[in-house]
């Protein structure tokens, strides 16, 4: 079944369904759009919702060490990258659905366009050749008429007895005429007749089928093109759903890899000092005369407050003025727990190591390379090399004395000195600090043998704080008792009246 033979007559009709289906061809172009930008929306908010929460360093960066801490990270990268597949579907929908269909509707219109305006040509031609057909009848009508009337004429002249043979000869010749004339139209009637027949018949069996059917055709190919418009709005989402399932796989797998317990086992390797619980205070029996200010209640009070802050290094800075106290050093991590400090110190010998090893390497290439330079001189200048190995050289003396510096620190806070860091650097010998590991430290009496005889008073010139290591808060004017005098670092170690003790910057009080 064809347009052309089955629905010659329904020119309107068809006019009307192919417009419609143009019409639907550009509604679901903007359907597409608008399914574009949705999905562009849609993974711009993705990509802004994985970097709002993605951690950006700080304390967030040392909890990303934890596995549910580290898993949500990793959710929030997959996050993102099923966000760039929620792009790929807006731009595969974009070029091969909106621009595919936007291009052939463009087409359609023009070859509708160009077979509507071949109908209406050729209906024109079949109207004009019609009227030129019915001119041509109403002139045959017209001279027939007046033939037959000059006939008629002719015959009663004739007739007449009254009319001479001129008369009659007259109305012959006019009758004659008119006959003529009559028959020249009827013949010109004739030929128009069949000329308008002739084209009427190649007008609704080849003309107007062959336009309708051009037409048919057209509109079959927007149904196909349309159709591959549906399949692959459907086919780019197919496309990316393995890489989609992966990302949803990729966030199990990150909920798969957290463990409490593993979690709680590194919370306790940070934040474990080392340390021990205070001892129990001991019983003050003053009813055997005991002296508050001279007994050994001051000691072990002291011993209890150093027992809570950790164990005051006697590394300390000097004081550059005294408006301001410059806190200890803080390069060998004394300020830390004993069991962070040998985490940290471990941590730099191990950071020295890598560089001291990068070195190494760099200085026995220096050395290979001025050898080619040596045995060929046109490959470079053996001198050249001098100054960079000589900065290598510097580089690595430096790092070794450096790594000596921290492992014996590191020997000093109780670790175990990296032996094989000791081989690779036989040129240095690393001391070991033979003081009392943290274990014994309130045990020590020794420690204190020295604390217990007052050197002499001091007064307060400024207000301390006291929020150091082992230093003891003062107030300006306060009359506190000398214990130990400056030892060439700038601190010196008093006992307030309540019997607290530790160290205040030497240039902050007055001894008498």
């Amino acid at each position: 079944m064809t347009w052309g033979r089955d629905l010659w007559d329904q020119y309107e009709n068809i006019e009307k369904h192919t417009q419609s289906g143009l019409d639907l061809t550009e509604r679901y172009v903007k359907f597409v759009k608008e399914r574009v930008d949705i999905e562009l929306n849609y993974a711009k908010q993705l990509r802004n919702l994985s970097k709002k929460y993605t951690r950006r360093g700080g304390k967030e960066e040392l909890d990303s060490k934890f596995s549910n801490h580290q898993a949500f990270q990793d959710i929030l990268t997959e996050l993102n990258d099923y966000a760039g597949q929620r792009e790929v579907v807006a731009e595969k929908l974009t070029t091969m659905v909106c621009a595919e269909l936007t291009r052939h509707l463009h087409e359609l219109k023009i070859e509708r366009k160009g077979h509507l305006a071949e109908y209406k040509k050729a209906q024109q031609n079949l109207e004009l050749s019609f009227k030129c057909m019915e001119n041509s009848k109403k002139k045959f009508e017209k001279e027939w008429r007046e033939a037959e009337k000059a006939i008629q004429q002719a015959e009663r002249i004739e007739q007449e007895s009254a009319s001479t043979k001129a008369d009659v000869d007259k109305a012959k010749q006019l009758s004659h005429l008119k006959t003529h004339i009559a028959d020249e139209c009827k013949n010109d009637y004739a030929a128009n007749l069949q000329k308008y027949n002739t084209e009427q018949k190649g007008l609704y069996y080849i003309e107007i089928p062959s336009i309708f059917n051009k037409l048919q055709d057209m509109d079959e190919r927007r149904v196909v093109k349309l159709a591959e418009g549906y399949r692959l709005f459907a086919e780019t989402e197919k496309v990316v759903m393995p890489i989609i399932a992966k990302c949803l796989d990729g966030i199990n797998t990150a909920s798969s890899k957290t463990s409490e317990k593993q979690d709680s086992q590194l919370f306790i390797e940070l934040h474990k000092t080392g340390l021990v619980p205070p001892a129990d205070v001991e019983f003050e029996d003053y009813s055997q005369g005991i002296k508050p200010a001279g007994s050994d209640t001051a000691v072990n009070q002291t011993k209890l407050r150093i027992g809570k802050k950790g164990f005051f290094n006697k590394k300390r800075q000097k004081i550059s003025s005294p408006e301001k106290a410059v806190p200890p050093s803080l390069e060998d991590f004394s300020h830390l727990p004993p069991e962070q400090r040998r985490k940290r110190l471990q941590q730099s010998i191990d950071e020295i190591n890598k560089e001291l090893q990068k070195e190494k390497d760099q200085s026995v290439a220096l050395e290979k390379m001025k050898e080619v330079y040596v045995s060929n001189s046109q490959l470079g200048d053996p001198n050249s090399l001098e100054p960079q190995m000589t900065q290598t050289c510097q580089t690595i003396h430096t790092l070794k004395g450096k790594l000596a510096k921290y492992e014996a620190w590191l020997s000093e806070a109780g670790g175990e000195t990296n032996t094989s860091a000791i081989n690779n650097n036989q040129s240095r010998t690393v001391p070991v600090n033979t003081s009392h590991n943290q274990d014994n430290f309130y045990e020590d009496d020794d420690f204190y043998e020295d604390f217990d005889d007052p050197l002499g008073q001091c007064t307060a010139l400024y207000s301390f704080d006291g929020s150091g290591e082992g230093t003891v808060c003062m107030q300006e004017g306060e009359l506190l008792t000398l214990m130990e005098k400056d030892q060439g670092d700038g601190w010196v170690r008093v006992r307030r009246r309540t019997g607290d003790e530790g160290y205040v910057p030497a240039s902050y009080v007055k001894i008498s």
